[in-house]
Order: structure tokens, then sequence, then C-alpha cells
């Protein structure tokens, strides 16, 4: 195929590098940052994207809340201008998309820790307030749940209120607002708080050894009655639909508790308040570590992305006084940092998928 004079131009200009078989692209079409991904990792990119642009020596970056899985598969699209540099995630990349990375000529990640976060049930500050168990969390969401009868067996999920399917709870209508499916923090939620609860009826918990898949289905799948509403990508309008509505719960990252805890406050869940001290001490069941996923290739090419990475992994960032922990950020414990820190600093990339 023969190329265009503008094309030939650049190329023999130097403007124009290529960067994969096949691939190249324009240094100059972009001169910022491009970060996607999760909205629960969205407020502390965005507030050291905003520091980082401040010092004047680099162009603040994009940043663009998308849901950890959306923004996964926009960073995996390729290498070049018009894909992401960064990925933003509530969650480990999955096997399945470094693969899916690789497929697509993107083969060198690193991945950063940045630090911890609680999945939070939430409730305007007005409302009684719960005090929910795993078990009582799954019976009040999952599509379908052991027979109220006492049979092993199946049934649709009946509860329509709390008190249904625990008469210590009060007679409120079951009216959950939860994140979608692209999500980092629904995956996280369904492994830690769905899956939890589901395996407190030992007979299902034995399903997982002779069908993984089943016991997957039974206890990650969210019912569709309109008991739980998917709510989108925006934790802050869950937050609004709280303020108006008390009976309504809302789940999302302890980060976005903390910052509007003048509005809302946490469930406890097995008798535990989503704290930043619970949390950060493992007592608090429902939490996940956070990440980011960066793109080696862009380095270099793209202005600016060692240095954001420096600022993010910076004591007065990601430490335990620093401006991501006055977010609500949990730290990483003292030998986790000391590990990020060397990642940063020598670009360590994950090992490739076999």
């Amino acid at each position: 195929m023969k190329r265009s004079l503008k094309a030939l131009t650049l190329l023999v200009s130097g403007a124009i590098t290529a960067t994969a078989p096949g691939v190249a692209w324009s240094q100059a079409a972009r001169s910022y940052i491009s970060i996607v991904g999760s909205s629960t990792v969205y407020p502390f990119a965005t507030v050291v994207a905003e520091r980082f642009g401040g010092t004047g020596k680099y162009k603040t970056p994009k940043v663009e809340s998308t849901g950890s899985g959306g923004g996964i598969k926009l960073f995996c699209g390729g290498v070049g201008v018009q894909y992401p540099d960064i990925a933003n995630s509530s969650r480990a990349i999955k096997p399945a998309e470094l693969k899916d990375c690789v497929a697509h000529g993107v083969k060198d990640v690193i991945e950063i820790k940045i630090g911890y976060d609680g999945i939070v049930l939430a409730e305007s500050v007005a409302a009684p307030g719960l005090n929910l168990s795993m078990r009582d969390i799954w019976l009040a969401l999952a599509k379908q749940v052991p027979d109220p009868k006492g049979k092993q067996t199946f049934v649709a999920n009946p509860y329509k209120t709390w008190k249904d399917l625990n008469p210590q709870l009060p007679a409120e209508v079951i009216e959950v607002l939860g994140p979608p499916p692209t999500s980092g923090t629904r995956d996280a939620f369904v492994e830690l708080a769905m899956e939890g609860g589901c395996k407190s009826f030992p007979w299902i918990k034995a399903i997982k050894e002779q069908d993984e898949n089943r016991f997957k289905q039974i206890c990650h799948t969210m019912r569709e009655d309109g008991r739980f509403i998917e709510a989108g990508e925006n934790d802050n309008l869950i937050v609004q639909k709280l303020k108006a509505n008390r009976n309504a719960v809302g789940i999302f990252g302890y980060s976005f508790l903390e910052q509007n805890s003048d509005s809302v406050k946490g469930s406890l869940v097995d008798g535990v308040e989503p704290t930043f001290e619970n949390i950060a001490s493992g007592t608090y069941p429902v939490s996940r570590p956070l990440f980011f996923y960066v793109k080696k290739a862009h380095i270099g090419s793209i202005p600016g992305i060692a240095e954001y990475l420096k600022e993010f992994a910076s004591l007065k960032a990601m430490g335990e006084e620093g401006y991501l922990a006055d977010r609500g950020l949990v730290p990483l414990s003292p030998a986790e940092y000391k590990a990020v820190v060397g990642q940063v600093n020598k670009l360590v990339t994950m090992p490739l998928p076999r």
C-alpha cells in the first residue's frame, strides 16, 4: 500500500515512531496523558492529575470514568495515541484481559497497586441504620435463593423487605442501588460479599467442589426484579439518590462515603463499621486492593508518563499522611509501598500470559 506524501514527510522528519508491527503514530498528536477506568480510582487519579498538571511542566492528564472492565478493554485495544496510556481498576486485571492486551500488541504492562478500599453498603444519615451479615446481603440480592421452606433447592428470590429474610431487620422494602457488570466494584462485591454470604450455606458451598461454574452462577447472579437497580458508573449519582430516599441502600467505594459523610453513612457488615481503621486492619470484611495499569510502550512517546507515576507513588500522595489518604484511600503497608516504589523506578512489567 502506498503511503501518502504527508505520511512520508512526517516519517522522514522523525515525527512518526513505529511502536509495534504495522503501527505508526505521531508523537505530536497527543501532548497529554490519557487515563480511563474505574469510577472508584477516578477521584484519586484526578487529584494526582491536577497536582501533576499544576506544576506547569506537563499538561494535566485527561481522566475518564468508564468502569474497570470498560477501561481495561480500551487500554488493551492497541498501541498508539488513539489508545489510553493508563487504565485505573478497582480489581486486578484478569488473565483473559491480559491475553487480549497481548493479542493487540500491548505486551509490556506495568501493574501498580495504589492502596485499599472498602465496598460499603450506604444509607442516608436519616435512616435507622442496618447491621447486615454476609448471608443477609446475599439473600437480599441474589436472583435465586434457597427455598425458605428448608428444602435444599432454589426458588426465585421471594424477599421484598429486609424483615422477610431476617426477623431482626426492619420491615423496609429492599431497594439497593449498585454498579453495572463493567464495574470493578461490582466484580469485587459479588466475589467478597455475595459469595461470602452464599457460602454460609454448607450445602451450597459443597457445590463449588463439584461444579465451580454452577456455584458462581448461583452465588454471583443478581436479582432482576427491581429490588437491585443498576445505577451506572457514577457513584455520585447513587449518593444523590440516597439523600432523596432514606429507605434506599447504595453500593460504592469507601472514599465516596468519606467524602459524603454529612449525608450518608455506612451499614455494618458482620457487625463491623466501614471505617478507615477497620479497612486498613482487614477487620472490615468487604475490602479490596486498587490498581492502575500502564502501557510501557507509551513511556517516552507521550510526555510525562514516568513523571506522573512518580508523583502518584510519592509519599506526599500515597503515604500514610499523603493527600490521597485525605480523600479516603487506605494506604499500603510499608513493605507494599516500598515494592511499588521499586516498580515505578524500574518500570517493572507483568509476566506475559501463557
